[in-house]
């Protein structure tokens, strides 16, 4: 849930753009995220077309996220990083970012790969000129960032996957972009009808509870100088 640093960077005039992994750019989530990004400033959307987990027909005849050759989906993300040439990367925590939705996760390891492979000129040298991001944002939850959103997704049997406070390395507050936010959120019109989905969920909030909830956003900030010399150190 980065929404708010989307709507954020897009204010002060930085390029941004965002990697979709599932469903097909014709179905009907392409053009609700199109309507959210709209609303973020976020860029046109840019979907991989994989399918979603849970329901294969997100993407006929294309694999789940979760079965496709994992160094397919890794070159497909070196593609667009290379493309774009972002300073900054975010994407989703080892835990698939709270709830641990299996996409999330997939998500996860094919953009850490994807962020350092795009570096590499002999990694995919068919995805474009290499390019190499200063940092990777996993955006996550502490256990003290929890708050509403912990009891909210209890009650409907989900797993609540937050991280030690310590493992925060950025605290960002986008309360002043909650009306974005919010908007781009509720622009996801097929979730917010699902009961359990966590759109759905935060429509049921009372307003106040939802802005403390969406009002913060947390990350795990990895930098390619600090992975290779902490493996360095580690040989040594």
């Amino acid at each position: 849930m980065a929404g708010g640093v989307l709507a954020q960077h897009a204010a002060a005039d930085a390029a941004t753009a965002v990697v979709t992994a599932t469903w097909a750019p014709d179905s009907h989530r392409a053009g609700e995220l199109a309507d959210a990004l709209a609303i973020l400033e976020g860029g046109k959307p840019r979907m991989l077309g994989f399918a979603d987990a849970r329901i294969p027909d997100s993407a006929p005849g294309r694999p789940r996220l979760c079965d496709a050759p994992l160094d397919e989906v890794v070159g497909r993300i070196v593609e667009h990083i290379r493309a774009v040439q972002p300073q900054l990367v975010v994407t989703h925590d080892a835990y698939g970012q709270l709830t641990g939705h299996p996409d999330h996760i997939r998500t996860h390891q094919a953009t850490v790969l994807a962020f350092h492979a795009a570096g590499l000129e002999h990694r995919y040298p068919d995805a474009g000129a290499p390019w190499q991001p200063e940092a990777l944002y996993a955006a996550t939850h502490p256990h003290s960032g929890v708050g509403e959103l912990g009891p909210l997704l209890a009650r409907v049997g989900k797993k609540v996957l937050s991280v030690p406070d310590e493992h925060i390395t950025a605290t960002v507050d986008v309360s002043g972009w909650l009306g974005q936010k919010w908007a781009a959120i509720q622009a996801h019109q097929s979730e917010a009808a699902r009961d359990r989905s966590l759109t759905g969920l935060l429509t049921r909030l009372p307003t106040q509870n939802r802005e403390q909830a969406l009002g913060t956003e947390w990350f795990i900030r990895h930098d390619v100088r600090s992975t290779y010399n902490g493996l360095s150190e580690l040989a040594c």
